[in-house]
C-alpha cells in the first residue's frame, strides 16, 4: 500500500481551525515575552506547559462531540465526588482546602468542572430538547449549585465564579426567559450599590457578613478603599494600579517596568501578569490582547451558532463564555474594579493546570466544528 504523506499530514491536522489556532498561536507568542520579563526562570517550565495543553488540544480536536456527549455524565460524577473528597480528606494549604494527594499526584479537582459542569448541562438539556418545562431549569440549577458550593466552601472563589458562568451561560443558552433573569440582575445591581453607598457602615471590623468569611469580606472592603490596608490587602490592588497607569500609551519598554522588577507587584507571573504587560508595553499592548480575546470569543460564538445539535451549541457557546469570564475577571481584577480573587490571564499567565484546561476548551471547539464540517455545514 502506497504511503502518502501529503495525506497523512492533512488526516493529522484535520480538526485544527485555523482560525482559532491563529489566534490562540500569536496570543501566546506575545505571553512568551511578557513571561521572558515577568519570571525569565520559570520560562522553561511555562514552554513545557504550553507543549502539554497543545497535546491535549489536539487530542480532543480529534474527538467527536459524541464522545464527549457520553463523557459528560462520568466526569460530572467523578468531579462531585472528587469534591466530596477534598472536603473530607483534602490537604490545606495557605488556609485553604483544595488539593486531592493520591499518593503519585496532589490534583485539584475543581479545575475538573470548569469543563465538566458545561458538559454536564449540555447533555442535560440535549436529553429534554423539544420538551423543555420550567421544572427542567430548576433542575440544571440544583446540579450546578452542588460543585459550586463545594469549590466555594474550600474556599476557592475564583474558581466558583468560573464554574458558576460556564453553568449559567449553558442554563441561558437553553431558554431561560428573561422574566426570571431581569430581577437576579436588578437585585444584584441593588446590593452593589448598597454596598458602595453603606461602606462605612458594613465594612466596619465587627459587621458579619452572612455566608462569606472574614477575609473575603475584607478583600471587597478593600477594593472599596485600597488606602484602608495598604501594606495588606490593598497592596495587590495599588501596585497593579500604578503599574497600569505608569505604562502610559506606548509602556517603558519590555523589561523595562519598575513595578515589577523592583518587587513591588506581587503575583507578577501569575494572576498580575497583566500589570507586568501594561508597564511594559502600555495601553497599545492591552489593546492588542483585548482584540485576540474579542476576536477568539467571535469565532468561538460563530461555531456554537452552526453547531448541528443543542449539545454542541451549549457546549461552545458556554466554553467561549468563559473565556470571556477568564478575561474580563482578570482584567477586572488587575485594574482595581474587581476583588482579588485568583483568576488567571486566559493563555498569558503561569500556571499549567488553568493552561491545559483552556487548551482542553480550545479544543472542544475544535471538535464541534470539525463535527459541523463532516455533516456539510458551513
Amino acid at each position: 500500500m502506497h504511503f502518502d504523506p501529503i495525506a497523512w499530514i492533512r488526516r493529522l491536522f484535520a480538526p485544527i481551525d485555523p482560525w482559532l489556532f491563529g489566534i490562540l498561536m500569536t496570543t501566546l507568542a506575545g505571553a512568551f515575552i511578557v513571561m521572558m520579563s515577568a519570571s525569565p526562570e520559570r520560562f522553561q517550565s511555562h514552554c513545557m506547559n504550553i507543549l502539554v495543553g497543545m497535546l491535549v488540544l489536539w487530542l480532543t480536536a480529534h474527538m467527536r462531540p459524541q464522545r464527549l456527549y457520553n463523557l459528560a455524565l462520568p466526569l460530572y460524577v467523578m468531579g462531585v465526588l472528587l469534591l466530596l473528597a477534598v472536603a473530607l480528606f483534602g490537604e490545606s494549604s495557605k488556609g485553604a482546602q483544595r488539593w486531592l494527594n493520591l499518593g503519585v499526584a496532589r490534583i485539584q479537582p475543581s479545575e475538573l468542572m470548569k469543563i465538566a459542569m458545561p458538559l454536564m448541562l449540555a447533555w442535560y438539556f440535549q436529553k429534554r430538547e423539544g420538551s423543555l418545562k420550567w421544572r427542567d431549569f430548576v433542575v440544571a440549577i440544583a446540579l450546578l449549585a452542588i460543585p459550586v458550593g463545594l469549590i466555594a466552601k474550600q474556599p476557592d472563589l475564583g474558581t466558583a465564579i468560573l464554574v458558576l458562568g460556564a453553568g449559567v451561560f449553558v442554563i441561558f443558552f437553553a431558554g431561560l426567559s428573561w422574566k426570571l433573569i431581569a430581577p437576579i440582575t436588578l437585585i444584584g445591581i441593588a446590593g452593589i450599590v448598597a454596598v458602595i453607598m453603606y461602606q462605612t457602615q458594613i465594612c466596619a471590623p465587627d459587621v458579619k457578613w452572612p455566608g462569606m468569611k472574614d477575609y473575603q469580606k475584607h478583600r471587597i472592603c478593600t477594593l472599596l478603599d485600597p488606602s484602608s490596608d495598604p501594606l495588606g490587602k490593598g497592596f495587590h490592588t495599588i501596585q497593579s494600579t500604578i503599574a497600569v497607569g505608569s505604562g502610559g500609551v506606548f509602556g517603558k519598554g519590555w523589561r523595562e517596568g519598575t513595578q515589577a522588577h523592583l518587587d513591588f507587584l506581587p503575583e507578577r507571573h501569575t494572576d498580575f501578569v497583566l500589570a507586568v504587560l501594561s508597564e511594559e508595553f502600555g495601553l497599545v499592548g492591552v489593546v492588542v490582547l483585548t482584540i485576540l480575546y474579542g476576536m477568539l470569543i467571535a469565532r468561538g460564538l460563530a461555531i456554537a451558532a452552526n453547531a448541528p445539535n443543542m449539545f454542541g451549541r451549549l457546549l461552545a457557546g458556554a466554553i467561549t463564555m468563559t473565556f470571556f469570564c477568564y478575561a474580563f475577571v482578570n482584567m477586572g481584577m488587575v485594574s482595581g474594579i474587581l476583588p482579588v480573587v485568583g483568576v488567571p490571564l486566559p493563555f498569558v499567565s503561569y500556571g499549567g493546570t488553568a493552561l491545559v484546561t483552556l487548551c482542553l476548551g480550545i479544543g472542544v471547539l475544535m471538535s464541534v466544528r470539525r463535527y459541523r464540517l463532516r455533516t456539510g455545514g458551513a
